[in-house]
């Protein structure tokens, strides 16, 4: 994912957010933040969103020790490891990824309706960046194919300029004062 040499970013920090064990999908509707115990979460502490190179990464880590609980690469966004519940704009689905490949999915809460769309804003700002980078180095490597736009003079052609004549303002002059 990201090379040797790249430094990581903080693209958010948000110090409260709740974590809930939530029941497995029964089918292919949404998930419902609802059919979580939201007055007791399983874990509270603090989330980083983070990146380096392309890919985003979103820690959950302990509020005081900074001891990190859980993390999940994100490589795109919107996709499947952050899904939106459909009853609140406050709970996420995150799948969560440990370093021998095992993923989980686990509900993510915010307290604070802002909290949640800074969240949301930091991901979709990380991956429009990544979708211009991709443009660009693609038009680098390809280089400027089209037409080149010719905006000299042909052999012999002229062009005349009108500039009008304005009277120069005239300086503001003192009244006299005779003593």
């Amino acid at each position: 994912m990201a090379t040797e040499g790249e430094y990581e970013s903080i693209l958010c920090v948000k110090p409260e957010v709740n974590v809930y064990r939530i029941p497995p999908r029964a089918s292919n509707r949404a998930y419902r933040a609802a059919d979580w115990k939201l007055d007791s979460p399983d874990w509270s502490g603090r989330m980083r969103v983070t990146a380096k190179g392309k890919a985003a990464f979103i820690k959950l880590e302990d509020k005081i020790s900074g001891e990190l609980f859980a993390q999940a690469p994100v490589t795109e966004h919107p996709g499947i490891v952050v899904e939106t519940v459909s009853d609140s704009s406050r709970y996420f689905v995150i799948r969560i990824m440990d370093d021998n490949g095992r993923s989980a999915f686990i509900g993510v809460g915010f307290g604070d309706r802002g909290d949640a769309f800074d969240f949301n804003v930091a991901l979709q700002d990380h991956f429009k960046w990544v979708k211009q980078e991709t443009e660009f180095s693609k038009n680098a490597q390809l280089g400027d194919t089209g037409p080149k736009l010719d905006l000299g003079f042909k052999e012999g052609q002229t062009i005349t300029l009108n500039i009008g004549v304005r009277p120069l303002p005239t300086p503001y002059q003192l009244p006299s004062v005779s003593y």
